[in-house]
């Protein structure tokens, strides 16, 4: 039985991926084709993508919320130093072809606690710290602070420099980018600041920390995925994980499909024929349900935190937005979620508050 449920869920998401071939989504002109790359990525009109004969619609962010990826990203790059350099060609418009060059200098561990998904190498004068995201996240730029802290510590001893000394220290320039491709929309590219943050923002600062953010979704920074094929190939694998889950399958059978289909299609070939239990193993681990359903609860926290602000603007009282920025300090959030939808309870607040 078990058997004859999994070839009808198997059989569900072929059919439905040849349905999207018979509506069309094929049909519009092509204006593009990499030559050498033929049957892997065809670009055409209206957001039409094809991956090796197979047509799938871009349709921006779903609201399929399992993710696959922090970890895979790291893996890529942190096996194959040829794609790392190819990566940060393509981010600088160099040309470096000596791999070794790179001296790779990531900290185990020392921000992250949760997800140890970042990179840092120094090349050419530079340190490159990247670190891949599935949440827009503000706080980027003092993380990156600290963790640039961190590595120039760690370079100075190195070097058995002291910082007491008169001889200035020579420090590699830093480089920070994310590279985000969560569900949620965002810009192709966006610059995050560290005085974003600051309390006092009429007078400037003496320290700054600029983030450069890359949305690496498929379909998103084309020029970028063309430069660097293992990125392009990894926006890909996620778009079609993407697809699967979208399905309803369960999540493992989804991904084991997701990978069979890539290795068929010759999407992160040689990374999936050589590690397919490994990048199995880290997609599954990086899906955990009860870190899900936790994600789920706060989005929906700071959904109800927008949706009372916004509701204060539409009805331009500025005593709305006085209320909202009360209940947010004393951590009321149900009771700016119930006042949101409840204009009873709403006026309720006002005279507990005498706005």
């Amino acid at each position: 039985m078990k058997r004859m449920q999994k070839a009808q869920k198997k059989q569900t998401v072929q059919n439905s991926l040849k349905s999207k071939e018979r509506r069309g989504y094929g049909k519009e002109a092509v204006l593009e084709r990499r030559g050498s790359r033929e049957g892997v990525l065809i670009r055409g009109t209206a957001g039409i993508r094809r991956f090796a004969g197979r047509y799938i619609k871009w349709t921006g962010c779903r609201k399929v919320r399992h993710s696959a990826k922090d970890r895979l990203f790291r893996f890529l790059f942190d096996k194959d130093r040829e794609a790392l350099l190819q990566l940060y060609n393509a981010l600088n418009g160099t040309d470096y072809r000596d791999a070794s060059a790179l001296q790779v200098v990531t900290i185990e561990s020392a921000v992250y606690v949760v997800m140890k998904n970042d990179l840092a190498f120094i090349l050419a004068g530079t340190l490159n710290l990247y670190e891949h995201q599935s949440t827009c996240n503000s706080n980027m730029p003092v993380r990156f602070l600290i963790y640039l802290a961190e590595e120039y510590q760690k370079l100075i001893e190195q070097a058995e420099s002291s910082l007491y000394g008169t001889r200035q220290i020579p420090l590699p320039a830093p480089q920070c980018v994310v590279f985000y491709n969560g569900e949620k929309h965002a810009p192709e590219e966006e610059i995050l600041r560290l005085s974003d943050a600051f309390i006092n923002r009429d007078r400037e600062a003496d320290v700054e920390l600029k983030v450069r953010m890359l949305n690496i979704n498929y379909g998103h920074n084309c020029e970028l995925m063309d430069r660097c094929h293992v990125l392009e190939e990894y926006a890909q694998f996620v778009e079609v994980s993407r697809q699967y889950m979208a399905e309803g399958l369960a999540v493992k059978e989804a991904l084991e499909q997701a990978i069979q289909y890539c290795m068929e299609h010759g999407i992160l070939y040689e990374t999936l024929r050589n590690y397919r239990a490994e990048v199995l193993g880290m997609l599954l681990e990086e899906f955990d349900v009860d870190k899900y359903e936790r994600t789920i609860r706060k989005e929906g926290m700071e959904e109800g935190i927008e949706q009372g602000l916004e509701q204060g603007m539409e009805l331009g009282v500025e005593r709305s937005n006085h209320l909202a920025r009360i209940l947010i300090e004393q951590n009321r959030v149900e009771d700016l979620k119930r006042a949101a939808f409840d204009p009873a309870y709403q006026k309720e607040l006002f005279q507990e508050f005498h706005l």
